[in-house]
């Protein structure tokens, strides 16, 4: 939730200069948080709001753009509404704002979508579609798995036309209902930090993508510390395995055992954890990896051939049982 009061706040304060865009914004937002209701006959149109702060950004732009004068009330925290809301009300000239704003058509049937002439506009209104839609209903979460910036629409045709206008910005966004309710979503991180930038938060992006680096390179180092220990965990068990087959082909062999085969199996028995080019290095004189690995192999291969002939249990049998040959 952090993060989302965060982006709202950037939001709020981004300064819009074309009246259009201004248009644009407050529109969306109108169809987004609110709805029109029968007051004493008369048409009225609400808006529910998270912020104060919002809420005066709104009921400027309804004065400045529409001459209209709003109320404001404080709606307190209760129930499912953790944090007071804040609703704008238009009551006088309800009917003409709500034509205006395309909440309404030319004989008064509510428009359940986005006006086409807002999803068509120029890239600075689509963009302020998006602005408005977030700052109405958005939320973002932390950069991870399930991170997301999703927007609660009020029904179908206005998350196709959401949709529709993040394609127009080249931004991948899906739309889903889930229990009835309608949700536009863009889980993709560039996508993510894209959309933010279109809508104007500069420095949430900033911040965002500083979290997703965060997050990758623990990612990053979490994958690299379990594959180091997942190879630990397979070291430790081939020298265990190595160690119990060689102290069973010496049992086999015994005395017959030939010098040099005794020799590398007695190196691998005195440097368990060793790996085979330590071993190497151990030897009197040095050998290479490949000649200590060899003489072992043949003398693992021996005691097995002669386990056989005698009809006994080969190398493998003192091998614990816990241990993958």
């Amino acid at each position: 939730m952090a993060l989302t009061a965060e982006v709202k706040d950037e939001l709020t304060h981004v300064e819009v200069g074309k009246t259009s865009v201004r248009a644009a914004e407050l529109a969306t937002i109108l169809r987004f948080s609110g709805g029109l209701h029968l007051i004493s006959g008369r048409i009225a149109v609400e808006s529910e709001l998270d912020t104060p702060q919002l809420a005066r950004r709104v009921r400027r732009d309804l004065s400045e753009l529409y001459g209209v004068r709003s109320e404001m009330t404080v709606l307190s925290a209760s129930g499912v509404r953790r944090t007071n809301h804040y609703l704008v009300r238009v009551v006088d000239g309800g009917e003409t704002l709500a034509r205006q704003t395309g909440l309404l058509d030319a004989r008064r049937r509510p428009i359940r979508g986005l006006p086409n002439r807002l999803t068509t506009g120029a890239p600075e209104e689509i963009e302020a579609i998006w602005r408005g839609a977030f700052l109405a209903h958005g939320s973002l979460t932390d950069p991870g798995r399930s991170a997301a910036l999703e927007v609660t629409c009020p029904g179908n045709e206005t998350a196709m036309a959401l949709v529709g206008a993040a394609g127009r910005l080249q931004v991948p966004a899906k739309a889903r209902e889930v229990r009835g309710v309608h949700r536009v979503v863009i889980r993709d991180g560039e996508a993510i930090s894209d959309m933010l930038g279109h809508m104007g938060a500069k420095r949430s992006v900033q911040n965002w993508e500083d979290l997703r680096q965060r997050r990758e390179v623990r990612a990053n180092t979490n994958r690299l510390v379990n594959f180091d220990d997942a190879n630990l965990r397979r070291s430790a068990q081939a020298a265990v395995a190595a160690c119990a087959r060689v102290e069973r082909a010496l049992e086999i062999l015994g005395e017959s055992t030939p010098e040099h085969l005794r020799y590398a199996g007695q190196l691998r028995l005195d440097h368990r954890d060793a790996s085979l080019d330590e071993l190497g290095h151990h030897a009197d004189p040095p050998m290479t990896k490949d000649a200590v690995a060899g003489r072992i192999r043949r003398l693992l291969a021996l005691a097995d051939k002669r386990a056989i002939d005698e009809g006994i249990p080969g190398t493998d049998a003192n091998i614990p049982a816990d241990i993958d040959a």
